[in-house]
C-alpha cells in the first residue's frame, strides 16, 4: 500500500522560501549548500556540497515519525557539541568555497574584458 505525499516550495526571494506539505508549513532560510528550516517539528540545519549528494543534517525540537516509537539513548552533551562543531566547520568550508568560486568567476569575467 502506498502513501499520499504532498510538497510545494514557494520562493519569497533569494535565500527565503516557504514550504507547504501534508505535515504543515515551514520556512527555509539560506542558500544552496547551507540552509536552516523552521517547522512544526523543530529546527533542521543542513549543510553540504552542492551537486555531490554529500550533506549533514542536524535536527532539534519535536521528533515524530516511524522511528519515534522506540526508545533512543539521548546523545551526551559532549557528542552534541562535537556534532555541532563538525557542522559549523562544514558550513564554513561551504561558505569559503562559494566565495572562492565567486571570486574566480568575477576574476575571469573582469580579466576577459
Amino acid at each position: 500500500m502506498g502513501n499520499f505525499r504532498f510538497y510545494r516550495r514557494v520562493s519569497i526571494f533569494p535565500g527565503l522560501s516557504v514550504n507547504v506539505s501534508k505535515s504543515g508549513p515551514s520556512l527555509t532560510v539560506g542558500m544552496r549548500g547551507a540552509h536552516v528550516t523552521f517547522g512544526s517539528k523543530g529546527i533542521r540545519r543542513t549543510i553540504g556540497i552542492p551537486g555531490t549528494g554529500i550533506y549533514y543534517t542536524s535536527h532539534s525540537g519535536y521528533h515524530s515519525g516511524a522511528h519515534s516509537g522506540h526508545v533512543e539513548q539521548p546523545i551526551s552533551e559532549n557528542q552534541q557539541t562535537t556534532a555541532h562543531a563538525v557542522a559549523q566547520m562544514l558550513a564554513l568550508m561551504v561558505i569559503i568555497g562559494a566565495i572562492a568560486v565567486a571570486i574566480a568567476i568575477v576574476g575571469s569575467v573582469a580579466g576577459g574584458k
